[in-house]
């Protein structure tokens, strides 16, 4: 019971959060390159709608997220994402839940989500979590936030913050993280950065990290675990 609470307010939380106004509608997608086509029957949410007539309670429901994401992988967490690709209902509500777990010393790496704020409550373990700034004015370093949560303690990582969770503790962790968008996207840097397909032309990594052409090459060469 105490579970089903404290998602329920993960939720209404990201929900709250999420309300704006502008004169756009923020893109759920991360590209949508116009056609001059009538029938292509793609909206700028990436989905349809069905039919009201159709739809079904089941449309609004999806159950696992009390199952363990497998952590045996190099970097020693999972994320279980509960957003509108695997729970429809979701389409234009602008909300979405993961679960995440981790090994003990079990990381999720710098990432961002382009289009939703994170706010994160952990229900086990000790995570030790951060956020990076965006860049400041000349000859100033980004700033990091960072602080150690415990269960019961919730955390905040602004909308397209570099941002992470580490597992400081010996046992198994377990966080629930909600976010204000129906689909807001992940950017592992990691991933993004060494291991994009295609490469991203090393004379460019080398100039922008100042390192050594081998260190780069190295670093292309490896699997970049996607935790997701």
């Amino acid at each position: 019971m105490a579970l089903r609470t404290l998602v329920l307010t993960i939720a209404i939380m990201a929900l709250l959060s999420s309300m704006s106004h502008a004169f756009d509608p923020s893109p759920l997608q991360d590209i949508c390159v116009a056609v001059d086509d009538s029938m292509a029957a793609v909206f700028v949410n990436g989905k349809i709608c069905k039919d009201p007539k159709q739809v079904m309670a089941n449309d609004f429901f999806k159950s696992g997220l009390n199952i363990p994401g497998n952590t045996s992988n190099q970097l020693g967490s999972a994320v279980t994402a509960v957003n509108v690709g695997n729970l429809p209902g979701l389409n234009t509500l602008g909300i979405s839940l993961a679960r995440i777990d981790y090994a003990p010393y079990g990381l999720n790496p710098p990432h961002t989500h382009p289009r939703g704020t994170e706010i994160l409550a952990v229900l086990e373990g000790t995570l030790y979590v951060g956020f990076v700034l965006s860049n400041p004015g000349p000859n100033m370093k980004n700033k990091l936030f960072t602080k150690i949560l415990n269960p019961g303690d919730v955390f905040v990582f602004p909308i397209g913050l570099i941002h992470f969770q580490f597992n400081v503790g010996k046992t198994n962790a377990v966080a629930f993280a909600g976010l204000s968008s129906q689909n807001p996207g992940v950017i592992t840097i990691a991933n993004a950065v060494f291991g994009s397909d295609p490469p991203i032309n090393p004379d460019v990594l080398t100039k922008a990290f100042q390192v050594d052409k081998k260190v780069v090459d190295y670093l292309q060469s490896q699997f970049w675990w996607d935790n997701n």
